[in-house]
């Protein structure tokens, strides 16, 4: 065999990039590999360049313990770095080691969403509108994609990659494809937005014939579409209802190409009209989400009914925004209000814990003798005198207890349990 026949063997993969090629096997989203590609290189650089295959549990025990005591990052940063050194080791070092049973999870905190009201959610897409106006008219519709989020319950990117054949407009439905999980919904298409969308798309139309005018390649596929359907990334059909004035470069190197608004885009829009509308809570483009779901519960709608508009697998996931049935206690009276003027203090009301300006009847003018001087004026009459008779006090043995006997309800609650 000549010289020239020989092949020289093919050199393996880095490791950064054997990790891309076992995440799009995975069918993984970009997200989860640009996530996965930040811890790895961080985990990497915290032990000064050595190969994670010459270390061992210890050392990702020390990165973790790391990021939570000197970064504090949270606990959901947590198991997200854990989840990338777990699926490098599994997956892309092919490592079975015991240590990764025993590397300790962070515990997950349940919190509550931050909740828009309808004033303040109207306040913030008013002040989407008016950034709109301020700039070319060839940006893409901040306020229409505010409206959708809110009026839809899609997430942020589910609204930015939805395409021109995912509006059903004779069945006033909206298709969210590839949402969070890979998995497709339906959600209802506002009647308020049938005819914004309507002209946003004739908008997108015009954009998409000056693509095809000057050569410029088609939109982004999901998977192999592009070389099923050769022609289909050119078609209106799969254009972005909400694409990006301008081309950028594929993230995955495909070239030059429409891309639809960038998230970050509308993220910092979004900030803007909170700060413009005076809202002083920390809301972002998924609070708008949120506070879909809970003015659909406030409104009366069941809870299945929402799970299925959010997309959610399990209804607990769901019932975290049953949390505004229970506003202000679930409208139990605080103790506080039912005290006596004692109890609130001079300045309140007894009856209604109001002010006592408030309820107070009007004060009669002050009253002087015409023959006195301004010092011997009769208003305001002096306080009644108060006199305070001395007691002895009770013995120790026969002192009244200022607290009433309670009955243990932890006893009770384990003996029915």
């Amino acid at each position: 065999m000549s010289d020239s026949s020989f092949t020289a063997p093919k050199p393996p993969p880095r490791l950064l990039d054997a990790l891309r090629e076992q995440i799009r096997y995975m069918h993984y989203s970009i997200r989860t590999e640009e996530a996965y590609v930040y811890w790895v290189r961080a985990f990497v650089h915290f032990h000064q360049l050595r190969h994670p295959s010459d270390l061992c549990g210890t050392d990702v025990q020390a990165f973790l313990t790391w990021l939570a005591a000197e970064r504090q990052v949270s606990a959901a940063t947590h198991r997200q770095a854990l989840s990338a050194l777990l699926f490098l080791y599994q997956k892309v070092l092919n490592q079975q080691v015991p240590w990764m049973q025993e590397v300790g999870r962070p515990r997950a905190d349940r919190r509550l969403p931050v909740v828009l009201s309808q004033d303040e959610v109207a306040a913030v897409l008013a002040g989407l509108d008016a950034q709109q106006q301020l700039k070319s008219p060839g940006q893409p519709p901040l306020r229409l994609l505010g409206q959708l989020l809110y009026g839809t319950g899609m997430r942020l990117i589910e609204g930015l990659r939805l395409r021109v054949k995912d509006i059903e407009f004779d069945s006033r439905a909206i298709v969210v494809r590839e949402g969070k999980g890979s998995k497709d919904r339906v959600v209802m298409l506002p009647a308020a937005l049938e005819q914004p969308l309507r002209r946003q798309l004739q908008r997108v139309q015009v954009l998409w014939q000056q693509d095809r005018t000057q050569g410029l390649q088609g939109v982004q596929l999901p998977n192999a579409l592009a070389r099923k359907y050769p022609r289909a990334a050119e078609s209106f059909t799969w254009h972005w209802v909400f694409p990006q004035a301008q081309p950028s470069n594929d993230p995955r190197g495909a070239g030059l190409r429409r891309h639809h608004m960038m998230d970050t885009y509308f993220q910092r829009a979004f900030k803007r009209a909170l700060q413009e509308a005076g809202i002083d809570k920390p809301a972002s483009p998924h609070t708008l989400r949120h506070s879909f779901a809970t003015h659909l519960l406030q409104s009366g709608y069941d809870i299945r009914t929402v799970q299925e508009l959010l997309g959610h697998s399990d209804v607990s996931t769901t019932m975290i925004y049953t949390h505004v049935l229970r506003m202000g206690g679930g409208a139990v009276r605080s103790p506080l209000d039912n005290l006596g003027g004692a109890g609130l203090g001079s300045h309140f009301h007894a009856g209604t814990g109001l002010h006592a300006d408030a309820v107070a009847s009007p004060t009669p003018a002050p009253t002087f003798d015409v023959n006195a001087s301004a010092a011997a004026a009769t208003w305001p009459p002096a306080p009644p005198s108060r006199k305070h008779h001395a007691r002895e006090p009770l013995p120790c043995h026969a002192a009244p207890s200022p607290f009433r006997t309670t009955p243990s309800f932890a006893a009770a609650a384990t003996s029915v349990s």
